[in-house]
Protein backbone atom coordinates (compact mmCIF):
# COMPACT_ATOMS: atom_id res chain seq x y z
CA UNK A 1 0.00 0.00 0.00
CA UNK A 2 1.52 3.38 -1.00
CA UNK A 3 1.93 6.23 1.42
CA UNK A 4 0.21 9.55 0.75
CA UNK A 5 2.33 12.67 1.09
CA UNK A 6 1.92 16.37 0.35
CA UNK A 7 4.02 16.86 -2.76
CA UNK A 8 3.26 20.53 -3.37
CA UNK A 9 1.50 23.51 -1.84
CA UNK A 10 0.22 26.88 -2.98
CA UNK A 11 -1.49 29.97 -1.61
CA UNK A 12 -3.30 33.03 -2.90
CA UNK A 13 -4.79 36.07 -1.18
CA UNK A 14 -6.37 39.06 -2.93
CA UNK A 15 -4.23 42.20 -3.15
CA UNK A 16 -6.71 44.45 -1.33
CA UNK A 17 -5.79 44.85 2.34
CA UNK A 18 -8.55 45.87 4.77
CA UNK A 19 -7.25 46.93 8.17
CA UNK A 20 -9.25 47.17 11.37
CA UNK A 21 -9.22 50.93 10.97
CA UNK A 22 -10.60 50.51 7.44
CA UNK A 23 -13.62 48.68 8.85
CA UNK A 24 -14.40 51.86 10.80
CA UNK A 25 -13.50 54.43 8.13
CA UNK A 26 -14.88 52.67 5.04
CA UNK A 27 -17.82 50.72 6.43
CA UNK A 28 -18.80 52.73 9.50
CA UNK A 29 -18.56 49.78 11.87
CA UNK A 30 -18.55 50.86 15.50
CA UNK A 31 -15.35 49.14 16.61
CA UNK A 32 -11.64 49.87 16.87
CA UNK A 33 -8.28 48.29 16.20
CA UNK A 34 -7.47 47.69 19.87
CA UNK A 35 -10.78 45.93 20.53
CA UNK A 36 -10.38 43.57 17.57
CA UNK A 37 -6.73 42.76 18.20
CA UNK A 38 -7.27 42.16 21.91
CA UNK A 39 -10.04 39.62 21.31
CA UNK A 40 -8.91 37.96 18.07
CA UNK A 41 -5.32 38.88 17.22
CA UNK A 42 -6.44 40.14 13.81
CA UNK A 43 -4.88 43.31 12.40
CA UNK A 44 -6.04 43.08 8.78
CA UNK A 45 -7.62 40.79 6.23
CA UNK A 46 -7.93 40.58 2.42
CA UNK A 47 -11.08 41.25 0.39
CA UNK A 48 -11.46 40.14 -3.21
CA UNK A 49 -12.91 42.58 -5.72
CA UNK A 50 -16.33 42.27 -7.30
CA UNK A 51 -16.29 39.76 -10.14
CA UNK A 52 -13.75 37.48 -8.44
CA UNK A 53 -15.19 34.07 -7.55
CA UNK A 54 -14.02 31.56 -4.96
CA UNK A 55 -12.88 29.29 -7.81
CA UNK A 56 -10.74 32.11 -9.26
CA UNK A 57 -8.72 32.36 -6.06
CA UNK A 58 -8.57 28.57 -5.84
CA UNK A 59 -7.16 28.47 -9.36
CA UNK A 60 -4.15 30.61 -8.42
CA UNK A 61 -3.35 28.53 -5.34
CA UNK A 62 -3.86 25.29 -7.27
CA UNK A 63 -1.48 26.29 -10.07
CA UNK A 64 1.23 26.94 -7.48
CA UNK A 65 0.62 23.61 -5.75
CA UNK A 66 0.68 21.69 -9.04
CA UNK A 67 3.92 23.36 -10.09
CA UNK A 68 5.50 22.71 -6.68
CA UNK A 69 4.51 19.04 -6.95
CA UNK A 70 6.39 18.81 -10.24
CA UNK A 71 3.38 17.60 -12.19
CA UNK A 72 0.95 18.91 -14.80
CA UNK A 73 -2.72 19.60 -14.14
CA UNK A 74 -3.53 16.69 -16.45
CA UNK A 75 -1.75 14.35 -14.02
CA UNK A 76 -4.46 14.95 -11.42
CA UNK A 77 -6.88 12.11 -10.71
CA UNK A 78 -9.33 13.91 -8.42
CA UNK A 79 -10.20 17.39 -7.12
CA UNK A 80 -11.46 17.90 -3.56
CA UNK A 81 -12.73 21.41 -2.90
CA UNK A 82 -13.42 22.56 0.67
CA UNK A 83 -15.47 25.74 0.99
CA UNK A 84 -18.47 27.29 2.72
CA UNK A 85 -18.61 30.11 0.15
CA UNK A 86 -19.10 28.29 -3.16
CA UNK A 87 -19.41 30.16 -6.45
CA UNK A 88 -23.10 29.17 -6.50
CA UNK A 89 -25.40 27.10 -4.31
CA UNK A 90 -24.98 24.40 -6.94
CA UNK A 91 -23.20 22.92 -8.82
CA UNK A 92 -20.18 22.34 -6.65
CA UNK A 93 -17.25 24.71 -7.08
CA UNK A 94 -14.82 21.90 -7.87
CA UNK A 95 -16.21 21.59 -11.39
CA UNK A 96 -15.57 25.30 -12.05
CA UNK A 97 -11.99 24.84 -10.90
CA UNK A 98 -11.61 21.76 -13.10
CA UNK A 99 -12.62 23.75 -16.18
CA UNK A 100 -10.41 26.73 -15.25
CA UNK A 101 -7.41 24.42 -14.87
CA UNK A 102 -7.89 23.44 -18.53
CA UNK A 103 -8.71 19.83 -17.78
CA UNK A 104 -11.90 19.76 -19.84
CA UNK A 105 -10.13 21.14 -22.91
CA UNK A 106 -7.48 18.45 -22.42
CA UNK A 107 -10.13 15.72 -22.22
CA UNK A 108 -9.22 14.90 -18.60
CA UNK A 109 -12.59 14.67 -16.86
CA UNK A 110 -11.44 13.90 -13.34
CA UNK A 111 -13.89 13.54 -10.48
CA UNK A 112 -14.69 16.64 -8.44
CA UNK A 113 -16.04 16.65 -4.89
CA UNK A 114 -17.02 19.64 -2.75
CA UNK A 115 -16.60 19.09 0.99
CA UNK A 116 -18.78 21.33 3.14
CA UNK A 117 -17.26 21.08 6.59
CA UNK A 118 -16.51 24.77 6.99
CA UNK A 119 -13.40 25.46 9.09
CA UNK A 120 -12.66 21.72 9.35
CA UNK A 121 -13.14 21.23 5.62
CA UNK A 122 -9.46 21.05 4.72
CA UNK A 123 -8.72 18.35 7.32
CA UNK A 124 -11.73 16.33 6.16
CA UNK A 125 -10.55 16.74 2.57
CA UNK A 126 -6.98 15.79 3.40
CA UNK A 127 -8.15 12.60 5.12
CA UNK A 128 -10.29 11.77 2.09
CA UNK A 129 -7.42 12.41 -0.32
CA UNK A 130 -5.02 10.28 1.73
CA UNK A 131 -7.53 7.43 1.76
CA UNK A 132 -7.93 7.61 -2.01
CA UNK A 133 -4.18 7.58 -2.58
CA UNK A 134 -3.44 4.88 -0.02
CA UNK A 135 -6.08 2.67 -1.62
CA UNK A 136 -4.04 2.70 -4.82
CA UNK A 137 -6.93 4.13 -6.86
CA UNK A 138 -5.40 7.59 -7.34
CA UNK A 139 -1.85 8.87 -7.68
CA UNK A 140 -2.34 12.65 -7.42
CA UNK A 141 -5.26 14.40 -5.67
CA UNK A 142 -5.67 18.18 -5.60
CA UNK A 143 -7.02 19.40 -2.23
CA UNK A 144 -8.20 23.00 -2.11
CA UNK A 145 -9.55 25.24 0.64
CA UNK A 146 -10.88 28.58 -0.61
CA UNK A 147 -13.28 31.23 0.62
CA UNK A 148 -14.75 34.56 -0.46
CA UNK A 149 -16.34 35.75 2.77
CA UNK A 150 -16.42 39.47 1.98
CA UNK A 151 -19.49 39.11 -0.26
CA UNK A 152 -21.56 37.41 2.44
CA UNK A 153 -20.80 39.13 5.75
CA UNK A 154 -22.73 41.95 7.39
CA UNK A 155 -20.31 44.85 7.09
CA UNK A 156 -22.15 47.02 9.59
CA UNK A 157 -22.14 47.57 13.34
CA UNK A 158 -24.99 45.08 13.58
CA UNK A 159 -22.76 42.31 12.22
CA UNK A 160 -19.42 43.29 13.75
CA UNK A 161 -18.95 40.23 15.98
CA UNK A 162 -18.72 38.11 12.82
CA UNK A 163 -17.63 40.51 10.08
CA UNK A 164 -14.45 41.59 11.88
CA UNK A 165 -13.19 37.99 11.85
CA UNK A 166 -13.29 36.88 8.24
CA UNK A 167 -11.22 37.40 5.12
CA UNK A 168 -10.80 36.00 1.62
CA UNK A 169 -8.13 33.64 0.35
CA UNK A 170 -7.23 30.21 -0.96
CA UNK A 171 -4.73 27.45 -0.28
CA UNK A 172 -4.07 24.18 -2.06
CA UNK A 173 -1.95 21.05 -1.79
CA UNK A 174 -1.35 18.04 -4.01
CA UNK A 175 -1.51 14.69 -2.20
CA UNK A 176 0.55 12.12 -4.07
CA UNK A 177 1.50 8.46 -3.78
CA UNK A 178 4.99 7.47 -2.66
CA UNK A 179 6.84 4.37 -1.56
CA UNK A 180 8.98 6.49 0.76
CA UNK A 181 8.44 6.26 4.52
CA UNK A 182 6.73 9.64 4.86
CA UNK A 183 3.40 11.35 4.49
CA UNK A 184 0.00 11.60 6.15
CA UNK A 185 0.21 9.11 9.00
CA UNK A 186 -3.25 9.20 10.50
CA UNK A 187 -6.15 11.40 11.37
CA UNK A 188 -9.21 11.77 13.52
CA UNK A 189 -12.46 13.46 12.50
CA UNK A 190 -15.42 14.37 14.68
CA UNK A 191 -18.69 16.26 14.82
CA UNK A 192 -21.35 17.24 17.35
CA UNK A 193 -24.58 18.19 15.61
CA UNK A 194 -26.18 19.31 18.88
CA UNK A 195 -24.45 22.65 18.31
CA UNK A 196 -25.18 23.02 14.60
CA UNK A 197 -27.08 26.27 15.09
CA UNK A 198 -24.42 27.92 17.25
CA UNK A 199 -22.43 28.92 14.16
CA UNK A 200 -24.55 28.96 11.04
CA UNK A 201 -25.91 30.87 8.06
CA UNK A 202 -29.47 29.85 7.22
CA UNK A 203 -30.25 31.88 4.12
CA UNK A 204 -31.07 28.73 2.11
CA UNK A 205 -33.82 27.25 4.32
CA UNK A 206 -35.12 24.37 2.23
CA UNK A 207 -37.66 23.36 4.92
CA UNK A 208 -39.88 26.29 3.90
CA UNK A 209 -42.49 26.20 1.15
CA UNK A 210 -40.25 28.67 -0.65
CA UNK A 211 -36.68 28.86 0.60
CA UNK A 212 -36.96 32.66 0.37
CA UNK A 213 -39.94 34.82 1.24
CA UNK A 214 -41.31 36.59 -1.85
CA UNK A 215 -42.64 40.10 -2.22
CA UNK A 216 -45.68 40.93 -4.37
CA UNK A 217 -43.49 41.03 -7.49
CA UNK A 218 -41.98 37.61 -6.80
CA UNK A 219 -38.63 38.97 -5.66
CA UNK A 220 -36.85 37.18 -2.86
CA UNK A 221 -36.82 38.92 0.53
CA UNK A 222 -34.24 37.89 3.12
CA UNK A 223 -34.17 39.21 6.67
CA UNK A 224 -30.73 40.00 8.10
CA UNK A 225 -30.87 37.22 10.70
CA UNK A 226 -31.29 34.72 7.86
CA UNK A 227 -28.96 36.34 5.34
CA UNK A 228 -25.87 36.66 7.53
CA UNK A 229 -23.91 34.28 9.72
CA UNK A 230 -24.82 33.87 13.38
CA UNK A 231 -22.27 32.88 16.03
CA UNK A 232 -22.45 32.11 19.73
CA UNK A 233 -18.88 33.20 20.42
CA UNK A 234 -18.63 31.93 24.00
CA UNK A 235 -19.83 28.45 23.08
CA UNK A 236 -17.60 28.31 20.03
CA UNK A 237 -14.54 29.29 22.10
CA UNK A 238 -15.25 26.70 24.81
CA UNK A 239 -15.90 23.86 22.38
CA UNK A 240 -12.99 24.79 20.11
CA UNK A 241 -10.53 24.52 22.97
CA UNK A 242 -11.97 21.22 24.19
CA UNK A 243 -12.22 19.57 20.78
CA UNK A 244 -8.87 20.76 19.42
CA UNK A 245 -7.06 19.46 22.47
CA UNK A 246 -8.98 16.18 22.35
CA UNK A 247 -8.40 15.66 18.63
CA UNK A 248 -4.67 16.29 18.92
CA UNK A 249 -4.34 13.91 21.87
CA UNK A 250 -6.35 11.25 20.02
CA UNK A 251 -4.25 11.36 16.86
CA UNK A 252 -1.03 11.31 18.90
CA UNK A 253 -2.21 8.24 20.82
CA UNK A 254 -3.21 6.63 17.54
CA UNK A 255 0.32 7.13 16.21
CA UNK A 256 2.08 6.24 19.48
CA UNK A 257 3.69 9.67 19.87
CA UNK A 258 3.59 12.53 22.36
CA UNK A 259 3.45 16.28 21.86
CA UNK A 260 7.21 16.68 22.17
CA UNK A 261 7.64 14.46 19.10
CA UNK A 262 5.91 17.09 16.95
CA UNK A 263 8.13 19.74 15.38
CA UNK A 264 5.47 22.16 14.14
CA UNK A 265 1.79 22.81 14.90
CA UNK A 266 -0.51 24.35 12.30
CA UNK A 267 -3.83 25.31 13.92
CA UNK A 268 -6.87 26.55 12.05
CA UNK A 269 -6.76 30.35 12.19
CA UNK A 270 -10.16 31.23 13.67
CA UNK A 271 -9.03 33.24 16.66
CA UNK A 272 -5.48 33.72 17.86
CA UNK A 273 -6.65 33.72 21.48
CA UNK A 274 -8.18 30.25 21.07
CA UNK A 275 -4.94 28.93 19.57
CA UNK A 276 -2.80 30.53 22.26
CA UNK A 277 -4.98 29.03 24.98
CA UNK A 278 -4.83 25.56 23.40
CA UNK A 279 -1.06 25.86 23.07
CA UNK A 280 -0.76 26.94 26.70
CA UNK A 281 -2.84 24.00 27.90
CA UNK A 282 -0.71 21.56 25.90
CA UNK A 283 2.62 23.15 26.74
CA UNK A 284 3.39 24.05 23.12
CA UNK A 285 6.09 26.70 22.87
CA UNK A 286 5.70 29.68 20.53
CA UNK A 287 8.61 28.43 18.41
CA UNK A 288 6.51 25.44 17.36
CA UNK A 289 3.30 27.32 16.54
CA UNK A 290 2.66 29.08 13.23
CA UNK A 291 0.21 32.01 12.92
CA UNK A 292 -0.94 34.22 10.05
CA UNK A 293 -4.37 35.29 11.33
CA UNK A 294 -3.06 38.76 12.12
CA UNK A 295 -2.65 39.33 8.34
CA UNK A 296 -5.52 37.36 6.82
CA UNK A 297 -8.20 36.89 9.47
CA UNK A 298 -10.22 33.70 9.40
CA UNK A 299 -10.27 32.29 5.86
CA UNK A 300 -12.13 29.17 7.06
CA UNK A 301 -11.22 26.16 4.86
CA UNK A 302 -8.22 28.05 3.48
CA UNK A 303 -6.38 28.74 6.74
CA UNK A 304 -4.37 25.53 7.08
CA UNK A 305 -3.28 25.20 3.42
CA UNK A 306 -2.30 28.89 3.52
CA UNK A 307 -0.19 28.15 6.60
CA UNK A 308 1.39 25.12 4.91
CA UNK A 309 2.36 27.07 1.80
CA UNK A 310 3.74 30.02 3.73
CA UNK A 311 5.64 27.84 6.21
CA UNK A 312 7.24 25.95 3.31
CA UNK A 313 8.18 29.14 1.49
CA UNK A 314 9.75 30.82 4.52
CA UNK A 315 11.66 27.70 5.56
CA UNK A 316 9.84 26.96 8.82
CA UNK A 317 8.40 23.73 7.39
CA UNK A 318 11.22 21.44 6.31
CA UNK A 319 11.48 17.87 5.00
CA UNK A 320 11.78 15.36 7.83
CA UNK A 321 9.62 17.34 10.24
CA UNK A 322 6.65 15.83 12.04
CA UNK A 323 3.73 18.25 11.70
CA UNK A 324 0.32 18.36 13.39
CA UNK A 325 -2.67 20.00 11.67
CA UNK A 326 -5.73 20.74 13.81
CA UNK A 327 -9.07 22.44 13.03
CA UNK A 328 -12.44 23.16 14.62
CA UNK A 329 -15.47 24.84 13.13
CA UNK A 330 -19.16 25.09 12.43
CA UNK A 331 -21.20 21.96 12.83
CA UNK A 332 -19.55 21.62 15.30
CA UNK A 333 -16.87 19.68 13.41
CA UNK A 334 -13.21 19.07 14.09
CA UNK A 335 -10.23 17.10 12.93
CA UNK A 336 -6.51 16.54 13.38
CA UNK A 337 -3.80 14.77 11.45
CA UNK A 338 -0.09 14.08 11.82
CA UNK A 339 2.14 14.36 8.76
CA UNK A 340 5.76 13.27 8.35
CA UNK A 341 7.04 15.91 5.97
Amino acid sequence: MPNAYISGSGAYVPPRVVTNDDLVAQYGIDTNDEWIQQRTGIKERRYAEAGVATSDMALEASKQAIEAAGIEATDLDLILFATLSPDHHFPGTGVYLQEKLGLCDAGKFVGCMDIRNQCSGFIYSLATAASMVQSGMHKHVLVVGAEKHSSAIDLSTRGRTVSTLFGDGAGAVVVSATEEDRGIRGWTLGADGRYADELCQKVWDISKDQFLDLDEDGNGVVKPDMMFAHMNGRRVFKNAVQRMIGALMEVCMQQGIIGNDIDLFLFHQANKRINEYVAEQLGIGPDKLVHNIERYGNTTAATIPLLIAEAERDGRLKPGMKVALIAFGSGFTWGATVVDW
